[in-house]
């Protein structure tokens, strides 16, 4: 027999589902809901907390839970430096870099001494007024274009690099989200991201990049292609 908790989701999830809730609705408040279910508050929140985890429930502090809109997925391609999700239709993006010195972990990624002069771009992609996807790219300063950096920026200037690049390590994982990427892609805290750190590396051996990507998971795919050399078979005689 299901739980209290799953029959009340269930039911929402079906009014959801059928078009009775409709994307950007405002639910009724916790204390409502409650009471129309006849549970206590602990046990109607912990049904929300399965819909935000589906992603079909967003709670936005201050103003209550609402049905989100369907989340567009995008595609990881990795494989190069900066490699970016490939949507339909680009996400607005909002970008923001500054200096820092560099301590643990960037000091073991970057292969660098503490304190090393880096650029840090923190990027945001936001799907209409959503945000979808955040970015930590880390630079040596030394390698940092001169204007404001984004990510297309980073990956045109890596490529220009003489010494040219030898190989970009990529580490994917699914894990829960932190306190802060939970606050700032307004997710809930149950809800699993796909995790990717990046390192580029030249052909002298020097990391030129580190970047920590974060995904929800209820909207990225990663997608990695191994091509295998054929043999050509000379013609039948």
């Amino acid at each position: 027999m299901p739980s209290r908790r799953d029959s009340i989701a269930d039911d929402l999830r079906r009014q959801i589902t059928a078009g009775h809730l409709k994307p950007g609705e405002r639910l009724p408040s916790e204390a409502q809901l409650a009471a129309h279910y006849t549970v206590s508050t602990p046990t109607l929140r912990d049904a929300l907390a399965l819909l935000q985890g589906e992603g079909l429930v967003e709670k936005i502090h201050g103003s209550g839970n609402f049905v989100r809109h369907p989340q567009r997925r995008t595609t990881y391609t990795g494989g190069r430096p900066s490699a970016w999700t490939t949507p339909s239709e680009p996400l607005r993006s909002t970008v923001h870099a500054r200096n820092l010195r560099a301590r643990a972990p960037l000091t073991t990624l970057l292969n660098v001494a503490p304190g090393t002069s880096l650029t840090e771009v923190l990027c945001i992609t936001h799907e209409d007024r959503s945000p979808h996807s955040l970015s930590r790219i880390y630079i040596p300063r030394d390698l940092t274009p001169a204007d404001l950096p984004t990510p297309a920026d980073i990956a045109t200037h890596l490529t220009e690099l003489r010494p040219p690049l030898a190989e970009v390590r990529e580490t994917a994982r699914s894990r829960l989200p932190t306190h802060e990427e939970a606050t700032t892609l307004r997710i809930s805290a149950s809800l699993a991201v796909l995790s990717i750190t990046r390192v580029a590396i030249d052909t002298t051996g020097r990391v030129v990049e580190a970047a920590l990507l974060t995904y929800p998971g209820d909207r990225a795919d990663a997608l990695f292609i191994t091509n295998y050399p054929t043999e050509k078979r000379p013609p039948s005689p």
